[in-house]
């Protein structure tokens, strides 16, 4: 047995002697095949789509009654009415429709065969005018019996058809659009409200294509579809195309479309199929920074070699420099200005000092000796050491050690190293003074060290760079940057992590987590 194929039904359609359409429930004819225009007198599909459903009733109120009977029941059969050609004339018809129905089982509009009756209507009006004749004497019979067979066989292959294109379209994976030639959406599926965020009963019919489209588009689609250069009249193959949602996302993909023409070859409708790449092109654009930050790292390593070697041949002269100076010192008075004068460049040139050991940690961090540490007391040593300095800047320091927190396993002299940066860099984002505070706490198998400033703090933009190397954010640059990502590097060869939350304006915190020691002498 042949199978029947999608252009069986699209024949089948075309050439019923019945008039077959599909509507709105607004009363806005979708579609409709030839027997339907020429049965109600319209030359074209132009023409047709734009009349009133209730125009062309004799009596408005059976279109109400129509209605109201497929509201409830879900169908019509043989719906008997009256409908007004285009011209003006009279044709008697039977309406057979079934309703529209959308995935939440709701109808949104009607489709249906219609069937002139008016030869019927004619013959029997011929009968009983021969019946009045006889005066009430029966003397035999006489009737008109018409076979519905190919009729009611034609509406199961019409709903099989149907069935089957609307399970086609609805099981896509991709947006399905259809629009009729002004962009009015006439047919949209499941991913189509996904995407463009709105259901299909609050669209079709009430909707231009040109609200999903960025302004011009839409037209410029239209235009690629008529001409040739884009897969041939009529089509257009793979087009890349941004679509706005009605929430204002943008969801970017291609975009596949081609015309619908009628038996004549009249344009009646666009469809318009549209594949989302956001997650591709969100993994592209994810890989693309991989490798950026993959040739970042390569171009820094190199630059720590070269780093290493350079601090390795100044550090000889500038310690001898400096212990040159250190003997100047004895042989000149405390009260002479060039004992002053001294102490400046000696001053300078241990900050010159501090400077290479920085660069020397970056390009190959100190391998000190570990051993177990209780945070509280390294943190309570360096405030109590700098707690003068910090006064002298007008800075209150505040702290809260949660007890019994455990050890960690680490290298003192490193962990030091990264709180008097950070006190450092405090005491820097305020100048007219603040509140710096430190907090200690246990959290499931870690130790979280708090430390805040109520400083000038650190712009949005900055904040995921500011632990890259020679990057500063200090618009008098002391350093070179090293600082935080030499902090970073101790605290991440320790197995712990750094986050940093700030606001202009308001200062900023640094959230420090450390694994603790377990019994078995590893980091938890």
């Amino acid at each position: 047995m042949k199978e029947v194929t999608s252009t069986d039904y699209k024949k089948l359609f075309e050439n019923l002697a019945c008039g077959v359409y599909v509507s709105s429930k607004e009363g806005e004819f979708l579609d409709a095949n030839p027997a339907m225009l020429k049965m109600l007198g319209y030359e074209s599909w132009d023409s047709f789509f734009k009349v009133d459903i209730e125009d062309t009733y004799l009596r408005p109120e059976e279109r109400r009654a129509f209605q109201e009977i497929i509201e409830r029941k879900g169908y019509v059969t043989n719906f008997e009415v009256d409908l007004k050609r285009k011209d003006g004339t009279i044709i008697s018809v039977l309406i057979t429709s079934n309703g529209r129905f959308d995935h939440d089982g709701k109808i949104i509009g009607y489709e249906g065969i219609i069937i002139d009756q008016s030869r019927h209507k004619q013959m029997e009006k011929e009968l009983k005018k021969a019946h009045d004749f006889l005066k009430g004497k029966v003397v035999g019979y006489e009737g008109i019996i018409a076979d519905q067979y190919q009729h009611k066989q034609m509406e199961k292959e019409l709903k099989k058809a149907h069935d089957l294109l609307n399970k086609v379209i609805q099981s896509s994976p991709n947006m399905i659009v259809v629009t009729d030639l002004n962009g009015n959406m006439i047919l949209m599926n499941r991913v189509a409200e996904e995407i463009l965020g709105c259901r299909e009963d609050n669209v079709i019919g009430k909707v231009n294509i040109k609200k999903f489209y960025p302004e011009g588009m839409a037209e410029e689609v239209m235009e690629m579809v008529r001409g040739p250069e884009y897969g041939g009249k009529g089509k257009l193959i793979s087009y890349p195309i941004v679509n706005i949602s009605r929430d204002d996302k943008v969801v970017e993909g291609n975009l596949t479309a081609a015309i619908l023409y009628d038996s004549n070859g009249n344009e009646i409708a666009c469809v318009q199929i549209f594949v989302d790449f956001t997650e591709r092109l969100i993994m592209e654009r994810k890989l693309r920074q991989t490798q950026k930050q993959l040739l970042q790292s390569e171009k820094l390593a190199a630059m720590g070699r070269l780093t290493s070697q350079i601090a390795h041949e100044l550090n000889n002269p500038l310690y001898g420099i400096m212990n040159t100076m250190e003997l100047l010192k004895t042989e000149i008075s405390p009260q002479s200005k060039r004992r002053k004068i001294l102490e400046m460049a000696l001053s300078e040139t241990i900050r010159l000092a501090e400077l290479l050991r920085k660069m020397l940690s970056f390009s190959k961090p100190d391998q000190k000796e570990k051993k177990l540490i209780d945070i509280n007391i390294i943190l309570d040593e360096i405030l109590l050491l700098h707690k003068k300095q910090l006064q002298e800047r007008n800075i209150r320091t505040s702290y809260d050690f949660s007890e019994g927190l455990g050890k960690i396993y680490a290298s003192k002299d490193q962990l030091r190293q990264v709180f008097l940066n950070m006190i450092s860099n405090a005491m820097d984002a305020m100048p007219k003074g603040g509140i710096f505070s430190v907090k200690t706490k246990s959290y499931k198998e870690n130790i979280c060290i708090e430390i805040s400033d109520t400083g000038t703090g650190i712009k949005e933009e900055r904040l995921d760079k500011i632990f890259d190397a020679f990057y500063t954010t200090k618009e008098s640059v002391k350093g070179v940057g090293l600082g935080l990502s030499v902090c970073y590097g101790f605290i991440r060869e320790h197995g712990g992590d750094i986050k940093v939350e700030s606001k202009v304006g308001a200062g900023t915190t640094f959230n420090i987590t450390l694994p603790l020691y377990n019994e078995n002498g590893v980091n938890k």
